[in-house]
């Protein structure tokens, strides 16, 4: 578990860099994460994806509104193992008014891929806590 709030405290994650065109986020694979037969869950990338993509978005999208996630694609390519480190980078695709489009590379320790995807983003005309997106820009 880590200090951040909700699933990603849960599932350990910290954030390594946070930024308006970039967010990386890294979390090493425990027993927790484990589906029933022994091997990391995809909902685990499915879930880091969409948060460090929700939190590189809203960054860039800073006290203009709020961005919720609205589609989520996320495809496996390599099974990870206890202990593995993985890093999790976001990268702009889109960013608009109304939406942002994010892609997602989940590496091992090695470098090599094992999860990548998009989160497609809205960004809702509504006020964002002052103290929520300090949490992810302080010391930029």
């Amino acid at each position: 578990m880590s200090e951040i709030p909700g699933l990603d405290g849960l599932l350990g994650v910290e954030h390594v860099e946070t930024g308006p065109d970039k967010v990386v986020a890294r979390f090493t694979i425990g027993d927790h994460h484990l589906q029933p037969f022994g091997i990391p869950h995809g909902g685990i990338y499915c879930s880091v994806h969409e948060s460090t993509a929700s939190v590189a978005g809203q960054i860039w999208l800073g006290t203009k509104g709020v961005v919720v996630g609205t589609n989520n694609s996320t495809d496996f390519l390599r099974q990870a193992k206890v202990g593995d480190t993985i890093t999790v980078t976001a990268t702009p695709i889109h960013r608009g008014r109304s939406q942002q489009l994010w892609r997602l590379e989940s590496v091992n320790q090695d470098g090599k891929l094992i999860a990548q995807g998009q989160v497609r983003l809205a960004n809702l005309d509504q006020e964002i806590p002052a103290d929520a997106l300090a949490r992810f820009t302080a010391g930029q």
